[in-house]
């Protein structure tokens, strides 16, 4: 179950880091990050004002997510086959045009539901649209040899934007106004859409003679077909799904129930560090890997750490102690940045060229799309017998599953050995 050669050497320490282009990548994406999360914290306040509805509320985690679960594999095709570069521009700019969209409508205060659903589900398909073409431009910045070094550190930039989003979003409205801060917040967007007009990567490095496939609604069905042979790829899919089933970012959405069983309701420090603790574990986790070399991309590693995260997530929703609870939520972000960039990087390496795109894109329907129905294994069940018990019993559901990868993995292997 060894992924590459390359990947059984010792890694350098910020590998990625050490080309100039990622530099300004990894800069960017934190900004891109950090400015859809602004918009979230303003837009989200501004409707809760307005309309007081947990069914907008509910509508927009689901808008988020939904469309990673239907279009991720098409628009993996789409960066198979077009300029990367082009194709998140126009992600880019469609985030622009939504926070600007939002302005408009608050500072006129012809905001509807209807307007709020559209650019809701608007923000979600840029979202999608974005994923897999930026997997693939760092590939190509980095080529294989640091490229799990490279989707770590991506993924640690982007709870860099999750972790400084929130407190930017709420300095801007104090001092703009929530309208205001929305125009301000399309500029935050501006370093990388104009960075990737001068950089010379197309996200298709080693292509050249491969033929383009024609891009066809069903391709999440033929790309698994066709990669079903290799278990390492289709381990990691299955593993990245059964984290985003089972459990997502569901805990995330109820912090103002479970805060409030640990005595941190109020919207207090005590409160916005249970938020913002899994970001800041994920963080400190993406740079401690990275600086000591720590914790290669083998199949069995990610599911190891997926497995340390059940039990972080199962103790968490027991606890009844707030500084247990916080520390356990720091950990949990370090192992759910550790598992999910290890089995991302195994899927990007391991995918045929012609195949990257979309093998990337099927990874975020399992891992990312598949978090629209953590809502119901976390939050529904939680309406019947209580959020802590549904999270506990979905976190020792997960637990089965990844136990079985554990043991079928480990099998694979004495066979192989044999």
């Amino acid at each position: 179950m060894q992924v590459t050669e390359t990947l059984a050497k010792k890694q350098l320490a910020f590998a990625a880091l050490h080309h100039r282009n990622f530099r300004f990548f990894f800069a960017g994406t934190m900004l891109a990050m950090m400015a859809d999360n602004i918009e979230h914290v303003v837009s989200y306040w501004l409707l809760f004002q307005k309309f007081r509805s947990p069914a907008l509320a509910g509508f927009a985690e689901i808008s988020h997510w939904t469309p990673f679960l239907l279009l991720s594999v098409y628009f993996g095709g789409i960066a198979d086959r077009y300029d990367c570069r082009k194709v998140i521009q126009v992600a880019q700019m469609i985030f622009m045009a939504v926070s600007a969209a939002w302005a408009v409508l608050f500072f006129t205060n012809t905001i509807q539901v209807w307007h709020a659903g559209i650019l809701l589900v608007v923000h979600g398909i840029a979202g999608v649209i974005w994923a897999p073409a930026e997997q693939l431009l760092i590939h190509d910045i980095v080529g294989a040899e640091h490229l799990q070094s490279a989707v770590r550190l991506n993924a640690t930039s982007r709870q860099l934007g999750l972790l400084f989003g929130p407190a930017v979003g709420a300095g801007l409205m104090l001092l703009l106004g929530p309208p205001v801060a929305l125009i301000a917040n399309v500029f935050i967007y501006l370093p990388l859409t104009l960075w990737l007009l001068y950089v010379p990567y197309t996200g298709h490095a080693g292509k050249e003679g491969v033929a383009k496939r024609a891009i066809a609604w069903n391709d999440a069905i033929q790309v698994f077909r066709e990669v079903a042979h290799n278990r390492p790829i289709v381990t990691m899919v299955v593993l990245g799904g059964s984290a985003s089933l089972f459990i997502g970012n569901a805990f995330q959405t109820l912090m103002p129930a479970f805060a409030n069983d640990l005595g941190a309701g109020a919207a207090d420090f005590a409160y916005s560090a249970l938020l913002m603790a899994t970001a800041a574990g994920a963080v400190f986790g993406g740079f401690l890997l990275e600086g000591k070399g720590w914790l290669q991309a083998k199949v069995q590693s990610a599911i190891l750490c997926a497995i340390f995260w059940c039990g972080a997530i199962g103790v968490f929703a027991l606890s009844r102690n707030y500084y247990l609870s916080l520390a356990l939520l720091f950990f949990a972000g370090i192992l759910n940045l550790a598992f999910y960039s290890s089995a991302q990087a195994i899927v990007q390496i391991m995918a045929p060229s012609h195949l990257r795109g979309r093998l990337v894109g099927l990874f975020s329907m399992s891992a990312l799309g598949l978090r629209a129905f953590s809502g119901v294994t976390v939050g529904i069940v939680g309406s019947l017998i209580g959020i802590h018990w549904s999270l506990a019993f979905s976190a020792m559901g997960l637990l089965v599953v990844t136990a079985t990868l554990l043991v079928y993995t480990s099998s694979r292997r004495v066979r192989s050995a044999s």
